[in-house]
């Protein structure tokens, strides 16, 4: 990790779970992390913590709504000077409900990708490390109708992850781009995607010991540690005593 002292990170969702694992990670290893959400209340609030750590990289906190793509360009504009899943079945799920995940899970992370690769190119970074955080609903699909178009979502990304490898190399960079593929994290997700029924969302989480979003934090410093000339296509996890 010694070559990523003082380089730039994008973490979307930082606020909360996975994205704020990941974002104290990155610091705790001396990255100078952007750390973005639509409420960057808690954002700033672990900035502060990072700060009293004495961690020896930096958290900027920002606020950028993944939906709105004049936003997330505002946002690599800032740069350059410093997974939503509710339940949407097929056969009966609101548009607007699938034209929401669909901005936020497929395009925010296109949109995202595109001008990460434009900011490294205008910095003649050459070296830069693309990691999308994908779910094992990217590998399979469960027989639960209120997954269904979330796993659609998470097909894309794993399709998309396969592209951005194969444009980056046609483009002869060293720029990589990886998946990570959790399974069951005991996050806030659950009780976004049980919105009206917290007893079962709270039994998601009670029924086995779930992975934390510590451990994908630590997937990604793995990820970002493997030698310059090792690309790490997907890493799948889950919890052990997960059937699916």
């Amino acid at each position: 990790m010694e070559r990523w002292k003082g380089r730039v990170a994008l973490v979307t969702g930082a606020s909360v779970g996975i994205g704020a694992a990941v974002a104290r990670a990155l610091v705790q290893q001396g990255m100078r992390v952007v750390g973005c959400a639509r409420n960057v209340d808690k954002i700033e609030k672990l900035a502060a913590e990072c700060q009293s750590a004495a961690y020896s990289g930096t958290l900027i906190p920002y606020k950028c709504d993944l939906s709105n793509e004049e936003e997330i360009l505002s946002m690599f504009s800032a740069i350059k000077d410093a997974t939503q899943g509710r339940g949407r079945p097929l056969l009966s799920g609101k548009t607007e409900g699938w034209r929401n995940m669909i901005d936020v899970n497929v395009l925010a992370l296109s949109i995202c990708t595109r001008e990460a690769y434009k900011s490294m190119k205008e910095r003649n970074v050459d070296d830069g490390h693309i990691i999308n955080i994908n779910s094992m609903s990217g590998h399979r699909v469960v027989q639960s109708a209120d997954t269904h178009f979330y796993c659609a979502t998470k097909y894309a990304v794993t399709a998309l992850t396969e592209g951005i490898r194969q444009e980056l190399r046609e483009a002869n960079t060293r720029i990589r781009a990886t998946c990570i593929s959790p399974g069951i994290v005991e996050t806030e997700f659950a009780f976004r995607h049980h919105n009206s029924d917290p007893e079962k969302a709270a039994a998601v989480y009670e029924s086995m010991k779930c992975l934390k979003a510590e451990d994908i934090a630590s997937a990604v410093t793995f990820v970002l540690s493997a030698p310059p000339h090792v690309q790490i296509g997907d890493v799948q996890m889950r919890p052990v005593e997960q059937v699916s």
